[in-house]
């Protein structure tokens, strides 16, 4: 083990964002089938909130590390790990369980089979910003969903980085965007990111507005990180036959099933999280063939809200917390 010390973002008890802290650890060697990134940039997501405060789908060992989204260079590899990574740009994709690895910090291990490349043009904070957001988007719409041409797509909790990405796929597919946000606040931002249409929930009565958006229809997809009782809401906002795909559990209440609405038009709704992409090879190496070419071509531009400090990664969890970003927060390292 080296003499050299590195900082490592770690919790000791669960709580809001003040329970993060910056220890100083030696620094950690790779083991069987890992590498250590040197670390740049880390995307910050909404699951590692709740993991921080126990309500994530699995529960954090004390203390606990932190994090599924960096970008950096690789600067170690372990026991048969392809060694052409060495050297390579890198960033990782959410394809572990953050009980055993983490990303905050000056340095990461983490699985190589976590590791993909992204297109040069990117810099470290776009790089951070890709795998969790697009893959998610990707499995849901193309895989799940089959999103086509033509078809309406509801959006919910639109401005944060999954719905961004939603609103970029749903463009490229030829689908018409419908995104959804509580207040104008974020508005025109959303309809100049590229959603077709916006509804403010708290300002608009949104099964009406669909059914206005769509000809009376309802949208063919929903994509909802949200549930809770909303779930009732977007049911009677979905076409017939159509397919609602619940991503997270960001409401505090627990979710109905909307059964008549279910009955009457023979709705499919699944719960999906991007590790069914994950960890299937010949789906994972689709969704990041998908999510590469099209960064490449710029149909999909990740888009950085505000970037902070290592040092300030309780203020970077605090804005998470204020729900006040479009887009991605960046940790630079």
């Amino acid at each position: 083990m080296s003499a050299e010390t590195v900082t490592i973002v770690r919790f000791h008890q669960l709580g809001g964002p003040e329970v993060l802290q910056l220890d100083e650890l030696a620094l950690p060697e790779p083991g069987e089938g890992e590498v250590r990134l040197r670390v740049k940039a880390i995307g910050l997501n909404r699951a590692e909130v709740m993991f921080r405060q126990g309500k994530y789908l699995y529960q954090p060992e004390l203390p606990s590390l932190l994090g599924y989204e960096a970008s950096g260079i690789v600067e170690a590899v372990g026991p048969n790990v392809d060694p052409t990574w060495l050297g390579k740009i890198a960033s990782t994709v959410p394809s572990f369980h953050l009980t055993r690895y983490g990303v905050y910090g000056e340095v990461a291990i983490v699985p190589a089979t976590a590791l993909a490349e992204y297109p040069a043009s990117l810099s470290f904070e776009e790089g951070t910003s890709i795998w969790m957001q697009y893959i998610t988007a990707y499995g849901a719409l193309i895989p799940a969903a089959k999103l086509t041409k033509g078809d309406f797509v509801l959006i919910t909790a639109a401005s944060s980085s999954v719905g961004l990405a939603a609103i970029e796929i749903a463009k490229a597919e030829g689908a018409i965007s419908i995104a959804t946000t509580r207040t104008s606040a974020k508005k025109t931002e959303l309809l100049s990111f590229g959603a077709d249409h916006v509804i403010a929930t708290e300002e608009e009565d949104l099964v009406a507005r669909v059914h206005e958006i769509t000809g009376g229809k309802g949208a063919r997809v929903v994509f909802d990180p949200i549930a809770g009782k909303g779930l009732e809401t977007l049911a009677a906002a979905t076409a017939v036959q159509g397919i609602i795909v619940e991503y997270g559990a960001l409401a505090p209440e627990p979710t109905p099933f909307p059964l008549f609405a279910s009955l009457s038009k023979q709705l499919t709704i699944r719960g999906y999280t991007l590790f069914e992409i994950v960890t299937q090879p010949e789906l994972f190496t689709a969704a990041k063939k998908y999510v590469f070419d099209h960064l490449a071509s710029g149909d999909l531009k990740p888009r950085i809200d505000k970037t902070f400090p290592l040092a300030e990664i309780v203020a970077a969890h605090r804005y998470m917390e204020s729900n006040a970003q479009i887009g991605k927060i960046v940790v630079t390292v």
